[in-house]
């Protein structure tokens, strides 16, 4: 049996949004290693949310806080010899897009926003001990900016704060161990992502005074398990799925002049996360194939979250398919999720969020040489 679905393909189809796992958009998805021969593609993603909330304490209603966004990705994977594969993954592992519309004097959260862009490139190696076993591993280099601005009565007298964290780059590494029987299309695939350090160049400020005209804001991001299986079930029938794990506990983000007034407060308060997938695909022809999945992350312990995150936990259902033309691989999905409801708090909740959702569209383009 042949496995039939290309990473790009996989991706499509596990590209999430308000909210995978903390701030995850890509899963930093290492699975083109395992492309066989000599493989480029190119994926494209258009992400729409529908996250709205209202005031707890006054009439204000929040519409489209979590705005719309585009993933792009692209890999190349070169088999060097028969036990020596390298890779090549260009990515975005993470992002937010939140704005609260309304007056800050008149409701809790008006004008509060963030924003955090990212790109990171992996370079990896892959070694095949034998037929079963091999061994992946390499470097990943990825830089982000961000944006924060806490507005509204219930940010008190920090209303009106901004923070301006410039582009930052940082390396890491990669390592992972994967097991396969081509006979039934197993793999099972562990990679180990490492956490990164950034120095972002800091400059805070309310309203428009200057409260901090320079600094560094140190910032780790999180490191992460990746768990990868497939296996046929019957002929032409695979099952596939993954786990992820990230420890995001350890992202905090306390700039000096907010850690000064909230002794040594985080702008970020995010859970160690887990999320999971699992679906079916089905080979119709040499030339077509197509699947179904599903995803989950749970609910947290409570509902109280972030304002810059208002949404706890989610549900998915993921359709895609896939067409073969010689050596061109053409790749679509299409993924709606439901994200849990959730109490944006500050020092109390100030707002409600119930019955929001996510609507991604992705394509790619494949080709064999």
């Amino acid at each position: 049996m042949k496995t039939y679905l290309t990473t790009g393909a996989a991706l499509l189809l596990t590209t999430t949004a308000v909210h995978a796992v903390g701030l995850d958009r890509s899963n930093q998805d290492i699975t083109a290693i395992f492309e066989s021969g000599n493989y480029v593609e190119l994926s494209f993603g258009s992400i729409r949310p529908d996250v709205s909330g209202a005031d707890l304490g006054t009439p204000t209603a929040y519409d489209g806080v979590a705005g719309d966004f585009v993933q792009t990705s692209a890999s190349l994977t070169y088999q060097i010899n028969d036990r020596v594969s390298a890779a090549l993954i260009i990515d975005q592992p993470f992002g937010v897009d939140v704005a609260y519309a309304g007056s800050p004097a008149t409701s809790a959260l008006g004008g509060t926003s963030a924003e955090l862009n990212s790109r990171a490139i992996t370079a990896l190696a892959r070694y095949r001990i034998n037929e079963n076993f091999s061994v992946h591993g390499g470097l990943r280099t990825e830089t982000l900016d961000g944006s924060i601005t806490l507005s509204g009565a219930g940010f008190g007298p920090l209303s009106g704060y901004n923070v301006e964290l410039a582009s930052s780059s940082a390396v890491g590494y990669v390592a992972g161990v994967a097991y396969e029987r081509p006979d039934i299309a197993l793999r099972v695939a562990l990679t180990y992502n490492s956490s990164m350090e950034h120095e972002f160049d800091t400059v805070e400020a309310i309203g428009p005074v200057v409260v901090n005209p320079g600094s560094v804001t140190t910032v780790e991001t999180p490191e992460a398990l990746n768990l990868d299986f497939q296996t046929g079930v019957a002929a032409d029938t695979l099952v596939f799925g993954s786990i992820r794990y990230a420890r995001y506990s350890d992202t905090l983000v306390s700039p000096a002049f907010y850690a000064s007034q909230t002794g040594g407060g985080s702008l970020t308060d995010i859970d160690d996360g887990t999320a999971y997938t699992i679906g079916v695909g089905r080979r119709f022809s040499d030339a077509f194939s197509a699947s179904v999945s599903y995803s989950w992350e749970a609910e947290g312990d409570s509902p109280l979250v972030s304002p810059l995150s208002p949404t706890n936990g989610s549900k998915a259902i993921s359709i895609g398919g896939q067409y073969t033309m010689g050596d061109i691989v053409l790749s679509g999905g299409v993924r709606y999720t439901r994200v849990g409801d959730a109490m944006p708090e500050t020092a109390v909740p100030v707002a409600n969020f119930t019955d929001n959702d996510v609507v991604a569209i992705g394509m790619s383009i494949g080709y064999r040489f």
